[in-house]
């Protein structure tokens, strides 16, 4: 299954000011943050693209446009070689905030890329790949908390009164935030217990009855541990569809390791048990075959028959609904993302 991904998300910080009388730092200010807000607004674009878009090309084209306008603003703010009367503190701290934001956007997003690719064949490389998405977030946020402590440091200097953001952008993109998070984090605990499900299912294909018998075990116990997890989890906004989905999966799982495990090995001892008589049977020549060889062989020839069209109908049967328990939780992290972060 696909993880929804957001490469980084930008904690820009667009200002309102009061003062108007000190016009020419106040004018310094909010051309500078007139580019800042741009880049919030293509910043917006691309996480509204991941939340609402099923196109990856759409996806990525909005991630150029906000490297694009990242090196827009760069280039402009940069122009201004003698920021204000030869103080230079806090334009040379956004161009700082600006280069690191660009590099891990555009170069960093392809190092994500290729662990998200891998991050599915296992629950450490999924965290890896996680752990990898937030780091980068971090430094961006480092970058921008310096940001942040320059323009302060600027409007002190100046007398600037600066007051806190609260445009919608900004409340978008904090929304956003908080929706993506919520999501990772029932993610993880469903992801712990499908990827072992994938681990059993090739276990399975293989008759590995050991591999069989400890990945139930691990299953079942991945389950459990997701399930009480889940008894702290409180619902989003009043909205607990994601813990739902993720409670109705590891209930299937631990039942799929507790039932369906046992008879997939009771089903494959047997075929053992027939496959080695059959092997005997065969190496004799008529003559050296006893009675007793045959009627067994036969009766255990009755019996496969009926194995294998039981094992084909539970097999069935938990196929179907494994299936439906893995697009129940796509589709419930699908209209959760949809419905919490912010249209437009």
């Amino acid at each position: 299954m696909k993880f929804n991904f957001l490469a980084v998300f930008i904690f820009i910080i667009t200002f309102n000011t009061e003062a108007q009388e000190f016009k020419s730092p106040l004018d310094y200010l909010n051309y500078i943050g007139k580019e800042q807000e741009s880049i919030s607004k293509s910043m917006w674009k691309y996480t509204s693209a991941v939340a609402h878009s099923k196109s990856a090309r759409r996806i990525d084209n909005t991630r150029k446009l906000l490297v694009k306008s990242i090196q827009t603003a760069s280039k402009k703010i940069a122009a201004l070689q003698n920021g204000y009367q030869g103080d230079t503190e806090f334009r040379d701290q956004i161009i700082d905030y600006l280069a690191i934001s660009e590099k891990n956007i555009n170069e960093e997003y392809d190092k994500i890329i290729d662990m998200q690719e891998v991050a599915e064949q296992s629950y450490d490389a999924m965290e890896a790949y996680i752990m990898m998405r937030d780091l980068v977030n971090k430094k961006i946020e480092a970058e921008n908390e310096k940001a942040n402590l320059a323009q302060k440091k600027f409007c002190a200097k100046y007398n600037i009164k600066l007051t806190e953001d609260s445009s919608e952008l900004s409340k978008k993109i904090k929304i956003s935030n908080e929706v993506f998070e919520y999501h990772t984090q029932l993610y993880l605990i469903f992801f712990k217990a499908n990827v072992t499900d994938l681990y059993l299912s090739e276990a399975i294909k293989k008759s590995d009855i050991g591999a069989i018998q400890q990945n139930a075990a691990t299953l079942i116990q991945y389950a459990d541990e997701g399930l009480e997890k889940l008894k702290t989890i409180k619902p989003f906004n009043a909205d607990n569809s994601m813990v739902t989905a993720t409670k109705k999966a590891l209930e299937y799982y631990k039942k799929e390791g507790q039932q369906f495990a046992p008879k997939v090995i009771e089903f494959l001892m047997f075929n053992e048990k027939f496959e080695s008589a059959k092997k005997s049977l065969e190496s004799k020549s008529d003559k050296d075959r006893t009675k007793e060889e045959i009627d067994n062989y036969n009766g255990m020839v009755k019996q496969i028959n009926k194995e294998i069209e039981n094992y084909n109908k539970i097999n069935n049967t938990n196929y179907q609904e494994n299936n439906a328990v893995i697009n129940g939780w796509n589709s419930a992290g699908d209209t959760f993302i949809s419905t919490h972060v912010p249209v437009g």
